[in-house]
């Protein structure tokens, strides 16, 4: 998966916030926030492909969590993402 053209995350007051370019990307009803560790994530996959088992192993190397928890924080995570139209 990869995340689409059109998003880019920027940190306002602390907190970080996805914008949106382009009219098609444009959702004036939600705004979506990142905690720290799914902006690590953004950070590390941004404009490349990647998959849930690397964003797991990302997760380890940056966090002490048991393999499980990354796991499926990284589930919800990614369903997250794509349930906002963050993914393709």
């Amino acid at each position: 998966m990869k995340i689409k053209e059109g998003f880019e995350m920027r940190n306002i007051c602390g907190e970080n916030i996805i914008i949106a370019h382009g009219k098609e990307n444009i959702d004036f009803t939600k705004v979506i926030t990142l905690n720290e560790s799914a902006a690590l994530l953004w950070d590390k996959v941004v404009g490349r492909d990647f998959s849930e088992e690397e964003l797991v192993r990302l997760l380890l190397e940056e966090y002490e969590v048991e393999q499980t928890c990354a796991a499926e924080d990284v589930k919800s995570l990614v369903a997250s993402w794509a349930e906002a139209g963050l993914v393709e």
